[in-house]
């Protein structure tokens, strides 16, 4: 029964809860590994429980899997991201420790919703899909990451036509439409 136990994957419960999490998206690991910019190997060491994913690889896919806070935590838990080496939690204030029994909070950022402006983007391709990455003009001509969106192919051909069909709207639709002016016709007799 050691023998067993020691060949467990150290981390089987979570890779088996995010693996459930991929499934129910019908997401294939390709396409849950690009979301989160990630080799699929990875996924697949982290679904098969064998490696624990770094925190913010956690945290991107507890973002892309659109998961409640209380599962968060949970799947935060399970990672054994309980303890005080971890960046992402806070610690309570000693005065209100005590009130809470010691305990560590986890804080998840919602998504900021804001429109961000940019003047640049690279694109990157790799076998799961397509990456924008947004960027600003800085000082001294650098480039700055404003925001970073990766997506499928399939999904990348859709967002290409809808972007056409906008900008021709855009060209079309904003300006009143009419006959063209007419020829000058004085040289005519």
């Amino acid at each position: 029964m050691s023998e067993q136990r020691h060949n467990t994957p150290p981390f089987i419960s979570l890779g088996k809860h995010l693996k459930y999490l991929r499934e129910q998206l019908k997401e294939s690991l390709h396409e849950a590994s690009g979301a989160v910019e990630i080799e699929v190997d990875e996924l697949g060491r982290i679904e098969n429980g064998f490696e624990r994913p770094p925190e913010d690889i956690l945290l991107l896919l507890i973002q892309h899997y659109n998961m409640q806070d209380q599962e968060a935590v949970q799947l935060w838990e399970l990672a054994g991201y309980d303890g005080e080496a971890s960046p992402h939690k806070f610690r309570i204030e000693e005065n209100t420790a005590a009130a809470f029994h010691n305990k560590q909070m986890v804080m998840l950022l919602a998504m900021d919703m804001r429109t961000m402006y940019s003047d640049g983007v690279d694109i990157s391709i790799n076998q799961a899909g397509v990456t924008l990455n947004f960027t600003q003009s800085a000082n001294n001509n650098q480039r700055l990451p404003v925001g970073r969106i990766g997506m499928s192919f399939e999904q990348a051909n859709q967002v290409l036509k809808t972007l056409e069909t906008a900008l021709l709207k855009a060209k079309y639709l904003n300006h009143p439409l009419g006959l063209p002016a007419p020829k000058d016709r004085s040289g005519e007799a």
